[in-house]
């Protein structure tokens, strides 16, 4: 399977939508998606739940016709466009959010909760519009002047309002990787030690100034673990917006089994298939649920390993 085939099964990646960056300058343009009847427009509170159904199974969107009439004067930020027609974000503080969902007979749902129980494109969608409006909210005054900044391009950019300055700024995504290292048939796992002590998972870290992702999976495995990874290759990755990371994920492979934990995890240890099999029948160890790559990473490395399904393994823990 490919690189790409593998992102596009990660959770928040499903999202098929033309964003048309080249087109967000033209204001007319821009107002004619807005009014257009086949326009749709997810709902945000400030604490980043979405406006979904009462089941809440599929996210409320409000059609052209509900945003003219309870929502005029919000100023949308334009996601994109499908065969459906274009898709907009409104954010909303929480006494008037809650009103709309009273009025609408719908609920909130927060992004991790989707990401299990949306349909892909919905739940990427989600995603998108709170990686953008988080940042909206945190891109207040220029970091150039300090003067105030203003929101344009379909709120994809931020314009410095003094005309002395005029600075650009743009929404931040954070990288980090996110990678599985194995040693002949074991794999690499640890628990930070703020987990509980039976969660379990791949590490992962911010990728640094002037650094390669690849020197960044070398670095923080050796920062966490004490391993050194003698090769890794590219495997997926997953937009990650708490609040604002790409997670790169990566395979990696270690000559020497050395642990030596830093001081960001409690353990870290060597599992054989067989050892996970027996730890997960046992309750004795908890993985990452689905919502993450990391799950992604160890049902990878089962599978090429052993030929060994992850879903037929995990229990119900919560992680």
């Amino acid at each position: 399977m490919s690189a790409d085939r593998r992102s596009r099964n990660n959770v928040f990646a499903g999202l098929a939508l033309d964003r048309h960056a080249e087109q967000r300058d033209d204001t007319g343009w821009l107002d004619a998606q807005k009014d257009d009847e086949l326009a749709q427009f997810l709902i945000l509170r400030t604490d980043g739940r979405a406006l979904v159904r009462d089941d809440c199974d599929a996210l409320r969107l409000l059609d052209a016709g509900e945003r003219r009439a309870l929502l005029p004067l919000v100023a949308p930020s334009y996601l994109g466009a499908d065969e459906h027609g274009p898709r907009f974000v409104l954010r909303l503080d929480e006494d008037r959010a809650d009103r709309l969902a009273t009025e609408l007979d719908a609920g909130w749902l927060d992004l991790r909760s989707a990401g299990l129980r949306l349909h892909p494109f919905q739940s990427g969608l989600f995603a998108y519009a709170r990686a953008l409006s988080h940042w909206q909210s945190r891109t207040r005054h220029c970091p150039v002047c300090g003067a105030p900044l203003a929101i344009v391009a379909g709120g994809h950019r931020a314009r410095c309002t003094n005309g002395y300055c005029e600075a650009e700024q743009f929404p931040r995504t954070d990288a980090a990787i996110i990678v599985i290292v194995s040693h002949g048939d074991r794999c690499l796992l640890g628990r930070h030690a703020k987990w509980a002590e039976a969660r379990y998972s791949t590490l992962a870290g911010f990728v640094e100034p002037g650094e390669t992702l690849e020197d960044a999976v070398r670095r923080e495995v050796m920062e966490e673990a004490g391993v050194e990874v003698v090769d890794c290759d590219y495997h997926s990755s997953q937009p990650w917006p708490f609040p604002a990371s790409l997670m790169v994920g990566f395979t990696a492979r270690a000559d020497d089994p050395t642990i030596r934990c830093g001081p960001e995890l409690a353990d870290a240890r060597w599992f054989g298939v067989e050892d996970l099999r027996q730890a997960l029948a046992e309750r004795t160890i908890i993985l990452p649920p689905p919502v993450s790559v990391s799950y992604r990473l160890i049902e990878h490395w089962l599978h090429e390993t052993a030929g060994v399904d992850l879903a037929a393994l995990v229990n119900d823990e919560r992680w």
